[in-house]
């Protein structure tokens, strides 16, 4: 049988009259490292970035109720507290999550409606 060998890249969609914005949030606000997109791609706008060796693909997409999806990406952090500082202090409400055992977490919406999770492992003497 054939095997899945890794996760290749995770794409996420904006309003195509918000790429700048975007790339405000995730290149400078969050820090994400912007790629190169190949040639064959450019013409459909949006922008690639790299995390740990993994793409993220923000592409171009209007008409969509994102504020209506569970589907999300979750980032592990290292700083939660410092995170959650971080984003309140720009206006962005946090939410906790249901409990994981092992890990502390919660969740935004981006800008554009998109459901990002912010994880981070428990203290082994918390398990």
């Amino acid at each position: 049988m054939p095997n899945i060998t890794r996760l290749h890249h995770v794409q996420i969609t904006v309003p195509s009259d918000r790429v700048d914005e975007a790339r405000a949030f995730y290149l400078d606000l969050l820090g994400l490292t912007e790629i190169p997109k190949p040639d064959s791609l450019k013409a459909r706008g949006g922008f690639w970035v790299l995390l740990a060796g993994q793409e993220i693909h923000i592409s171009l997409e209007d008409g969509v109720n994102r504020a209506q999806t569970k589907a999300h990406i979750a980032y592990e952090v290292d700083d939660l507290d410092g995170w959650r500082a971080l984003l309140a202090g720009k206006g962005i409400q946090t939410d906790g999550n249901a409990p994981i055992p092992g890990y502390d977490r919660f969740e935004f919406r981006d800008p554009f409606g998109n459901r990002v999770e912010f994880i981070a492992p428990l203290p082994e003497n918390d398990h």
